[in-house]
């Protein structure tokens, strides 16, 4: 197993559903159970043995790389600067791949958090095939999740690969915000902001988008809401456990 030295912190986003408690600061310095979003995720990321992050910013970015610079603890950071545009997951990861080097990479969204029974990055990681996938997908099931309403994103088969719900009512397995690809996935996208989605769609038709479901709790923390819900839980039961 190798797993990703170099991570994509997806950090860029203006946070709507979050305020009022984005009006003056970036979703990722939204305070969680003591500690802001983009820490507990760098923290994930650093135990799992990743030892340099590049981070996307756009809202209150200059707030956002003051406390970067101030975080005392691995993983380097690099940043990728989407202050004249705001480019989505796609667009943000097609920029940034100069700075991601030529391996593969987690790439991870700063608004999940979750409890980890088992050692969920590094099932990623050993799942991980650059000849047979494009990209290895962390699912959560459904049912349990915080912050998550929807009918699911996507059917597991036996041997990992995803297929998306498709005209299905719901699907059993939601992605969680954490995934591995290859640093150049989205170059062949248009230019300016664009989604991953459509590439997942892609991929999974040529049966090389796969998965593995995180043994634990996921907590999306999209809104103020779930950040209070989530805070009650990391309580009872911390995102180590």
């Amino acid at each position: 197993m190798t797993v990703p030295k170099t991570a994509m912190v997806l950090a860029a986003g203006l946070g709507t559903r979050m305020r009022p408690l984005t009006d003056d600061r970036p979703k990722a310095l939204v305070d969680l159970a003591g500690q802001s979003l983009i820490d507990h995720v760098l923290d994930r990321l650093a135990h799992a043995g990743v030892d340099r992050a590049v981070v996307n910013v756009h809202w209150f970015a200059d707030r956002l790389e003051s406390h970067l610079a101030a975080r005392g603890r691995g993983p380097a950071i690099a940043i990728s600067d989407e202050r004249a545009e705001l480019l989505e997951t796609g667009g943000g990861l097609k920029k940034a791949a100069p700075l991601l080097g030529p391996d593969p990479v987690f790439v991870a969204n700063i608004d999940s958090v979750w409890t980890d029974r088992g050692d969920a990055l590094g099932d990623l990681a050993r799942l991980w095939d650059s000849e047979r996938m494009d990209a290895v997908l962390l699912l959560t099931r459904r049912e349990g999740s915080i912050g998550f309403e929807g009918g699911g994103d996507f059917f597991l088969a036996d041997d990992g690969r995803l297929t998306f719900r498709g005209d299905a009512a719901e699907a059993p397995f939601a992605y969680m915000g954490v995934h591995i690809t290859r640093p150049d996935y989205a170059d062949g996208g248009p230019e300016g902001p664009f989604s991953l989605s459509p590439l997942w769609r892609a991929s999974a038709a040529a049966g090389r988008l796969y998965g593995c479901v995180l043994d634990g709790d996921w907590m999306h923390v999209g809104d103020p809401q779930a950040r209070d819900a989530a805070e009650a839980k990391l309580a009872t039961e911390p995102p180590g456990a």
